[in-house]
């Protein structure tokens, strides 16, 4: 590669070491606020400075995990290396501004009653980033955050809110893969390379000379798929983009394709998701391995990850800090308060037709939907099972409702998946109420549309009687 891209490259990698650097704690002495100049002889200021980067759709069990050979990633390595790894990790909610909202407010998603990417958290609500302000802390913040509500298209908050509608149509352009430039092309994200460089800039020329320590968040939204802009708004369509250079890192003979189940096999909501993102057609081995390749790719583009540090922690937050499992070894964990056994996630937005809820304890990940009873619930075992494709909740019937116990111990999921279905329900009536006479067009026009063309008067009236029905489930 030319010179220029030489540069990009270095740079990206000091950011990263500048970020664990600057995370342990090793910066020049900075001076507390609080203290002022008054000329008085002044120590360092020992609150360390916090460096979190996320990024969008990075797959831990195919990037982080000490098995991997699919795809080089050099700084995460440096990562693994200097750092802790947590490979046994969920999201709080597969979805993009629900799991963030759950990120920025320290709280499981049922109590931030962020449903899906249009409802979430207020702009004024007390972030752990407004709280570290509030002690004292210099904060900035650059690229992608997307907790708060009112973003997203109409069609990604329609499809949400008529989820429970009996019918079942394609909300998405089929996925596809885009090969641009050539073997010296390594920014293939503009607007996130951007930040990167913003963020560096801002480390070199003003992290440096603050009084204060800092808190600094850079969101990435790579390795997320890009929209396609040649389907528009009506199709989506999600694009895995990238270039020979990212490309050459992948190892395509390591890729692994796992023999999924035939469709009519499929778990019922497994199947709506297939569907309704246009993944049941037919796909050849190659289209299949190129998806995943690219994928790859873009995970290596995104070779930037995250870091932690902490203040008291206010009350009544959903988890447990990760800090003791950091700072000593586990037989030297204080036991005051005891870290649960379980590890909890929840899906409430489009693309699954019910309310969904996961736990996960040692090798049993058990998942259940709706009110747990109108919705077969699913039991794995990730030990000889890790690909998730046999259901053994009918096997292991004893484990299965001991883990359904200690759901409902954490939330009565019944009533929660009640109280989305009241709200999805309460909030497309407003919406189409808005929309006065041309609701008809606008309805028939979102990403469903090549659908929906088939037999529109069908799928009208099953929305009417769905938002006449008396189901809350």
């Amino acid at each position: 590669m030319d010179g220029s891209n030489r540069s990009v490259a270095t740079a990206s990698v000091r950011v990263w070491l500048l970020f664990t650097a600057l995370a342990a704690g090793r910066r020049q002495s900075h001076v507390s606020a609080a203290r002022g100049h008054t000329g008085e002889q002044q120590t360092p200021d020992p609150r360390p400075n916090i460096v979190l980067v996320t990024c969008d759709s990075l797959d831990g069990r195919l990037t982080f995990g000490p098995q991997n050979q699919v795809v080089n990633l050099p700084n995460i390595n440096i990562m693994k290396e200097n750092g802790a790894v947590f490979l046994n990790t969920y999201s709080n909610s597969p979805i993009c501004c629900p799991s963030r909202a759950a990120l920025w407010s320290g709280l499981f998603v049922h109590l931030t009653k962020s449903w899906n990417n249009f409802k979430c958290l207020n702009p004024d609500y007390p972030t752990w980033m407004k709280v570290l302000q509030n002690y004292g802390y210099y904060t900035k913040v650059y690229g992608k955050t997307d907790y708060t509500s009112g973003h997203h298209s109409i069609s990604n908050r329609v499809e949400a809110w008529t989820r429970d509608v009996k019918f079942l149509l394609r909300q998405e352009g089929r996925p596809t893969t885009v090969l641009i430039g050539n073997e010296s092309t390594v920014r293939i994200m503009d607007h996130d390379w951007q930040n990167v460089d913003k963020v560096t800039e801002w480390i070199r020329y003003k992290a440096a000379h603050l009084n204060q320590p800092f808190v600094l968040s850079l969101g990435l939204n790579l390795p997320h798929p890009y929209p396609t802009p040649s389907m528009g708004e009506a199709p989506g369509g999600s694009t895995f983009k990238t270039s020979p250079y990212w490309l050459k890192k992948v190892n395509y003979e390591s890729i692994r394709i796992p023999k999924w189940l035939s469709f009519s096999e499929m778990h019922p909501v497994d199947f709506y998701s297939s569907y309704t993102k246009n993944c049941t057609g037919n796909f050849t081995y190659r289209n299949i391995k190129d998806i995943r390749g690219f994928y790859y790719a873009m995970c290596a583009e995104t070779d930037l990850m995250l870091d932690i540090a902490g203040i008291s922690l206010p009350k009544n937050l959903s988890g447990y800090s990760l800090l003791p499992l950091l700072r000593a070894s586990p037989k030297h964990i204080p036991a005051k308060k005891p870290r649960p056994d379980w590890i909890f996630s929840e899906f409430h937005g489009c693309n699954v037709n019910a309310s969904t809820y996961m736990i996960r304890t040692g090798r049993w990940k058990y998942i259940t939907y709706a009110d747990g009873i109108s919705v077969p619930s699913q039991l794995f075992d990730l030990i000889t099972d890790p690909d998730e494709l046999m259901n053994v909740a009918s096997k292991y019937t004893k484990i299965t409702s001991t883990l359904d116990k200690k759901l409902r111990s954490i939330l009565n999921y019944p009533e929660v998946s009640k109280s989305v279905h009241q709200y999805n329900k309460l909030e497309f009536t407003k919406w189409k109420e808005s929309l006065g006479k041309n609701y008809t067009n606008i309805i028939a026009n979102l990403r469903w549309h090549q659908s929906w063309q088939k037999d529109p008067a069908c799928y009208q009236n099953a929305i009417e009687n769905w938002l006449n029905s008396t189901a809350d489930v």
